[in-house]
């Protein structure tokens, strides 16, 4: 079957590849798909976590087949795991690897939704104690509405949250979010960086073009001590690999094939069985793929039935 199977999913291959690995309770499944035409190249199924061995074993596998057929590989996309970039540099030196912006940058949001809770609480810590009964004397008083007023901008941050990490705001965002912020000048500078996060990955753009802007920003992170500490792991080298599709048209920016390929597998595994043995999800995998196979036949034979049932 790998044989036949290669032959017709190489046969239009685009020579950029997509792979991910992906754990299914005590297995792990391993794939490489074709990122532009949502072939399932190769898998393998493990009983264990996935070493760099693992990997490596999959992209020689990939290698001999794609040399066999005389194709070249353009590019390869990963969703960004650390065990990726050894085995890529081992099999394949010389092609370019790009790191899943879409993984990148929802690690930056979480980081900067995880600044914005960060203040909440500490909003919270600063609320006076205001004593029991009625507010008698003017200090009582003072306490009361500041209390009620660190609340409200607290319920403010909870609620108006997504707007720090919105690619695009109107004049009343941004009017909201000044209010809301009124007092914590370590998040205005969260959102501005933020704001220069997004059109990184402007296609655009060019590679160098987004590397010299992102140099700037771990600038700016190296002298924002309150809450650079938070969004400086997320600045790390992984991000800057992230641009590498910038100069390439025909590079896709995430892995969004395999995932899809995944998302599939997933859903077909709730309705067929719930006991899964590495053999079984090896032959599942197989079965698909034949199927995917015989797809394009099947489509022909059911237009033409319809056609000949419509005449």
């Amino acid at each position: 079957m790998d044989t036949d199977f290669l032959d017709w999913a190489l046969a239009d291959c685009s020579g950029s590849v997509a792979a991910d690995e992906w754990s299914d309770g005590p297995f792990c499944m391993l794939s490489a798909v074709d990122n532009r035409c949502d072939k399932r190249l190769l898998s393998d199924v493990l009983d264990h976590d996935p070493t760099h061995d693992d990997i490596r074993t999959l992209l020689r596998r990939l290698k001999t087949a794609l040399q066999a057929r005389n194709f070249t590989l353009l590019g390869v996309t990963t969703a960004g795991s650390s065990l990726s970039p050894e085995p890529l540099a081992a099999v394949f030196d010389d092609v370019p690897h790009q790191v899943g912006a879409l993984h990148v940058v929802k690690e930056v949001v979480k980081a900067v939704l995880r600044a914005v809770a960060s203040a909440r609480k500490t909003l919270a810590a600063k609320h006076p104690t205001v004593p029991k009964g009625r507010r008698r004397t003017q200090a009582a008083k003072q306490a009361a509405r500041q209390k009620q007023r660190l609340a409200q901008q607290g319920a403010a941050l909870c609620t108006h949250r997504y707007r720090f990490v919105t690619h695009h705001l109107s004049q009343r965002a941004r009017k909201t979010l000044w209010r809301i912020t009124r007092g914590l000048p370590q998040l205005r500078k969260v959102r501005a960086i933020m704001a220069q996060v997004s059109p990184l990955f402007d296609r655009r753009g060019r590679t160098q073009t987004a590397r010299d802007t992102l140099t700037t920003l771990r600038r700016r992170l190296n002298r924002f001590q309150q809450r650079g500490e938070t969004l400086k792991k997320r600045f790390s080298p992984t991000l800057e690999q992230a641009l590498t599709f910038l100069d390439d048209k025909l590079l896709p920016s995430t892995s969004h094939a395999v995932e899809r390929g995944n998302r599939r597998y997933r859903k077909r595994q709730k309705h067929v069985y719930r006991v899964r043995t590495p053999e079984q999800i090896s032959a599942r995998l197989a079965l698909d793929m034949w199927r995917e196979a015989q797809a394009e036949g099947r489509h022909q034979t059911l237009a033409s039935l319809h056609h000949a049932l419509a005449g």
